[in-house]
């Protein structure tokens, strides 16, 4: 995984990586460690000839020409390697400097003759103004690779307000600091009255570079929760305890999984303040894309690194392992960045005060006549009502673009989007299966053609209502230990058993039910698909579920000698489990275009704006809030790219389910905690914070639990060994 996902950032990876694996070997991250003071690393000049120090500047002063995003990619796999060296300090001194307009240093930062250090926070370094003159006095706080620096940029205060001056080492004494993180060292400047042309004081808006170092930290940060996360996985497969290896405990393997989910927001997060800190972005998004990433990231950083040590166990604990040298460096960047409470509040107050990021995608040129052609379709529709123009759109495909035709438009992806895109745009809304898009892809993958012609067309329309009669008391998440029973009788089969958690079995017209049909074989393997007429089938029974909101949207439903006739089973006797499992062979590509925060986090905005005496706990909670919910989108928009390319899904679709539920819970939880007691008052509405935080509890056991998809993760993504069966 990296940063990127084009092709060329993936080479990039691929060439740092090696470069990283080629110079900065175990040996020369020891002697870094052991070294009294630091020292420019030998292999700097060969970093600057690849033209990694300049992949972000003007191709005037010797750089390539590209953008942060490049940087980026290559601050993410130096940290990844440890490799020693100033080189976070340079790239966010070249870039603040090219923004800046200040062209003198940035030939010899490029090219390696020059190197950078910075500091964020003004510890007591002050600036002074008589008439037209300025100096600077007094000491610095902690200056990142100031110990080997040549440029220094230093926050200081300003009559009050932070600015940046840029200075040459031979302007400043430089006093060495004993440093936390013991490979990339720290210095302090101390100045006394130094006078400051006007050039020395960035004219650059302050918080345009803290945007800078907040998007290379983060990325840097990324690459140390990818070592920490990779390297715990990777013991965990082999480490044995109590008879087995670690990463078979649930406990660890959970672990591992949410290291991973962490390390995937660190990723999406600077991945688009990377992308955003370009030309043509609105200054608000850029400043929202950078505070979240520098919200994110670090802090990402910190907890998976913690949480690699305790994997790794007594070895994570000892001197001679490297994780307690990802520690230090990224709770190092996280304080140095400054308190992660801070970067909240920033994206809290931006976001109220109208900033959003645009989750957009650039479709390739072919799209346009995509869209004419579909444009022209549509018009048709637009001249129709009710269920006239429903009908008009499923014949026309367009009820689920992405099934092979004659029932959909075979769409690829990128006709997928610009079919929603003209959908909207002529406020045309298709039918909504719901259940049935499920049932459609399974019926067109395994069903027969009668079953085809009987059932798909009616369910594009929206003649036909579906349920799903899966779930059972004894059977959920583990839906293969189902019990409900058919057996063979004349001319079909006769069911009997219970199900439960059944939504719309009241107002459907059909139900698809797994039953079990051999129950001498492996429990996945004796189960069989069937379709049961629910409106004119005798032996069902249909029982209202009444929930904690107190509705009943959910049913129980008895099925006594339930008779299902043979041309109702979908496939052979005992597809039941490769039919439940079938997923869209060309899978839906959609791209929210509600706000990037969702409703939910719209929903919050709105409720800070009018909840009274809001403090900065409540904004530090909004911006954590509103960082899940824009990391959340970020994640969906790197799928849909990737889509886009062809390219295999990336562990964003595996994670953005658990984080988008825990996110979803989160919002209702905070808003009901800050409606205050008036959220205890019985008989609320149903789109109350009250209602919606009960509702919303379903979230993490619907369609598979937190437990279980933390599971998937863990096994799926990360390797890690299956838990045992039962009884062994």
């Amino acid at each position: 995984m990296t940063i990127g996902l084009s092709d060329e950032d993936r080479e990039l990876r691929d060439s740092v990586r090696g470069w990283a694996a080629r110079h900065s070997t175990p040996a020369v991250i020891r002697e870094a460690v052991e070294a009294k003071t630091e020292t420019r690393p030998q292999y700097w000049d060969s970093l600057a000839e690849l033209g990694m120090l300049g992949l972000h500047l003007p191709e005037e002063v010797g750089g390539a020409g590209f953008s942060l995003l490049e940087t980026g990619i290559v601050a993410e796999e130096l940290g990844r390697a440890m490799v020693p060296g100033p080189f976070l300090p340079t790239v966010i001194v070249s870039a603040v400097l090219n923004a800046a307009g200040r062209t003198d240093d940035l030939a010899g930062l490029a090219d390696g003759s020059l190197s950078g250090a910075v500091s964020l926070q003004p510890g007591r370094l002050r600036i002074t103004r008589d008439g037209d003159t300025a100096t600077l006095s007094g000491t610095s706080s902690q200056v990142l690779g100031g110990q080997i620096g040549d440029v220094f940029l230093l926050a200081a205060a300003d009559d009050g307000e932070l600015a940046f001056v840029a200075l040459h080492r031979d302007r400043l004494v430089v006093r060495d600091l004993p440093s936390y993180d013991v490979v990339r060292r720290n210095a302090e400047v101390e100045v006394d009255g130094l006078p400051l042309a006007t050039s020395d004081v960035l004219s650059l808006d302050s918080r345009r570079v803290l945007d800078f170092a907040a998007t290379l930290f983060a990325a840097e940060a990324a690459g140390l929760c990818d070592w920490a996360t990779t390297t715990a996985a990777d013991y965990a497969r082999v480490r044995q305890q109590f008879g087995r290896v670690i990463g078979q405990f649930q406990g660890v393997k959970h672990q591992a999984a949410r290291m991973l989910s962490r390390t995937e927001q660190a990723r999406v997060t600077a991945w688009d303040a990377a992308r955003a800190q370009g030309e043509g972005v609105p200054a608000g998004e850029a400043a929202l894309a950078a505070a979240v990433a520098a919200a994110v990231a670090p802090e990402a950083a910190f907890r998976v690194t913690t949480d690699c040590i305790q994997v790794l166990g007594g070895i994570g604990y000892t001197w001679e392992h490297d994780a307690h040298l990802y520690l230090r460096r990224a709770q190092s960047l996280r304080i140095l960045l400054g308190s992660t409470a801070s970067w909240k509040r920033r994206v809290a107050a931006l976001t109220l005060g109208g900033a959003r990021r645009v989750l957009g995608i650039d479709l390739p040129a072919e799209a346009e006549q995509i869209r004419a052609d579909v444009r022209a379709e549509l018009a048709h529709a637009s001249e129709l009502v009710g269920a006239d123009r429903k009908v008009y759109l499923a014949e026309k495909g367009y009820t689920a673009p992405h099934l092979p035709a004659p029932w959909g438009k075979s769409a690829d992806p990128v006709t997928q989007l610009v079919i929603a895109e003209e959908l909207r745009a002529a406020e045309l809304e298709p039918h909504d299966m719901i259940i049935g898009n499920w049932v459609v892809p399974t019926l067109i993958a395994h069903g027969s053609d009668e079953q085809l012609e009987r059932f798909v067309p009616g369910s594009l329309r929206g003649d036909i209502v579906w349920c799903q009669l899966f779930s059972e008391p004894g059977a959920g998440s583990d839906l293969a230990g189902l019990s409900t029973k058919a057996t063979k009788v004349d001319g079909g089969w006769k069911l009997q058993g219970q199900k439960v958690w059944t939504s719309m079995a009241r107002v459907a017209d059909w139900g698809i039910c797994l039953a079990r049909t051999d129950s001498d074989v492996a429990k996945h393997k004796g189960l069989s698909y069937f379709l049961i007429d629910i409106r004119n089938t005798p032996g069902l029974d249909i029982r209202p579920l009444r929930e904690i909101t107190g509705e009943a949207l959910f049913n129980e439903v008895f099925l006594d000698d339930v008779f299902v006739p043979d041309d109702c089973l979908v496939g052979e006797p005992g597809d039941g489990w490769k039919l439940a499992r079938t997923t869209l062979a060309n899978e839906r590509v959609s791209l929210s275009n509600d706000s990037s925060l969702g409703a939910g986090g719209e929903t919050l905005l709105s409720l800070a704006k009018t909840t009274p005496g809001f403090d900065d706990e409540q904004l530090t909670v909004l911006g954590k809030v509103l960082c899940d919910a824009q990391s959340g989108g970020l994640m969906g928009l790197r799928a849909t790219l990737r889509s886009l390319t062809g390219a295999q899904p990336g562990a964003e679709s595996s994670i953005a389910k658990l984080l988008g539920v825990e996110h979803v819970q989160q919002v209702w939880e905070v808003a009901m905690e800050w409606a205050g007691p008036a959220s205890l008052l019985g008989e609320q509405d149903r789109r109350s914070a009250t209602q919606m935080f009960l509702n919303a509890q379903c979230l993490s056991i619907a369609g598979g639990t937190t437990n279980v998809q933390l599971n998937i993760i863990g096994e799926r993504i990360l390797g890690l060994p299956r838990d045992p069966e039962p009884g062994r």
